[in-house]
């Protein structure tokens, strides 16, 4: 990668500072090629891009802003306030919002055309702000199928659905789509993906017995749509609209699938460079605990990049790239940097070059991956780019350029 990077905002959008000291580069052309090739699975199907907690840390308005170029239909985010976050910034796309609490604004998620998810208690405060406002709420019935999480259980569905259809009738809202949520559709043997798909078809049945009329529904997420080829009735899974999230970055929902396999790219790097080199004899301890002892003569690398940065704590033989080689992180991961066994003594010399070589913690291609920092953390790739931390700077670039990477937006989102 060319080291050369666009410089945080205020600067003038055509000025370039040095590389960042730490960053989280993040591909926007990488984040596009994976919106088209999941429209292509889900046509003719519509999109939504799923992009809350910050669009997986990848940046929320730079990303909603790259998948609606993509061809995406419509955005989907857990809270209200995130989706005001994209209204702010001028996003106008269809925006779905569906975990709530007693204290979410629902007049000012109405007021920006924002559409709302309702497990059951949220009609209420839904239909009453709508009232207040004058305007009519879009709403999406949510039904536990099985996950346990939010959603009516099959019990309260049809109180739900004929206070829905009250509601319309009143003109407060308009339903116009019933979802639920998928529990294992990552492992795609398991049967509990076809029940669940049965009881959502069997709850959108009694919706429209009680006189609703959504023109959409959901349930597949990232696996869901990407193993829904595997199906006797690939139509039951993908349905009116899929929800994908882990995807649009290039991750694979799958333990035994990479994003290779499944033409997806990776669109975060998380990189620095060595800031310092050193020679040590066989019996050094690394970093605190001392539950990393080296085993012969060798030389550490320093990468400044630790917990506080996102990097788990819990990780253990993590991999960085440095200089065309993948090295393990050796030690306990502190607060603001690993260490680096890189195999062999004599490396500290100018000659190496190893002070201020790049070091790769995860991104495409040759580089280590975001799902091998799981592995090594016990966790997914999902919290492995969901946990980058805002003290690493996002700089966005749009795919390849003569080089290495040409400069796309500043961290703010602005253009470069």
């Amino acid at each position: 990668m060319n080291r050369a990077e666009p410089v945080l905002s205020p600067a003038p959008a055509a000025a370039f500072a040095p590389p960042a000291e730490r960053s989280a580069v993040v591909d926007l052309a990488a984040v596009r090629h994976n919106v088209r090739r999941l429209r292509g699975l889900a046509a003719p199907a519509r999109l939504m891009a799923v992009v809350k907690a910050d669009a997986y840390g990848h940046g929320a308005v730079p990303v909603a802003r790259a998948v609606l170029e993509a061809g995406a239909d419509a955005l989907g985010v857990a809270h209200v306030g995130e989706a005001l976050e994209l209204r702010a910034a001028g996003i106008t796309a269809p925006v779905l919002a569906w975990l709530h609490t007693v204290d979410t604004d629902f007049r000012a998620a109405l007021a920006q055309d924002v559409e709302i998810g309702v497990s059951g208690w949220e009609l209420t405060p839904v239909a009453e702000a709508a009232r207040a406002l004058g305007v009519t709420a879009r709403v999406h019935l949510k039904i536990d199928t099985g996950l346990g999480r939010n959603g009516a259980t099959e019990q309260q569905w049809p109180r739900l659905v004929a206070a829905a259809a009250e509601a319309e009738a009143a003109g407060l809202v308009r339903v116009v789509g019933i979802f639920t949520h998928l529990a294992v559709a990552d492992d795609p043997a398991r049967p509990e993906t076809g029940e669940q798909l049965a009881r959502l078809r069997a709850a959108v049945d009694a919706a429209r017995a009680a006189g609703l009329r959504p023109a959409l529904r959901h349930a597949a997420n990232s696996p869901g749509l990407l193993s829904a080829a595997g199906r006797e009735r690939p139509d039951e899974m993908v349905l009116d609209m899929v929800r994908v999230g882990v995807s649009l970055y290039g991750l694979s929902p799958f333990p035994d699938r990479t994003p290779e396999d499944l033409d997806l790219v990776p669109a975060m790097t998380l990189r620095t460079t060595v800031n310092a080199v050193k020679e040590v004899p066989a019996g050094q301890g690394v970093s605190y605990g001392l539950n990393y002892v080296t085993d012969r003569p060798t030389t550490l690398a320093l990468v400044p990049l630790g917990y506080a940065d996102g990097v788990p704590r819990v990780g253990t033989g993590g991999p960085v790239r440095i200089n065309g080689r993948t090295y393990p992180e050796v030690g306990r991961v502190a607060m603001d940097q690993i260490v680096v066994d890189l195999g062999a003594p004599g490396l500290s010399a100018p000659e190496h070059g190893l002070l201020g070589a790049e070091a790769v913690l995860f991104g495409a291609g040759q580089n280590p991956s975001a799902t091998e920092w799981a592995d090594a953390a016990g966790t997914i790739n999902y919290e492995i780019v969901t946990r980058v931390s805002p003290r690493v700077p996002r700089l966005y670039v749009d795919g390849p350029g003569e080089g290495g990477q040409r400069p796309a937006e500043h961290a703010d989102g602005e253009p470069a």
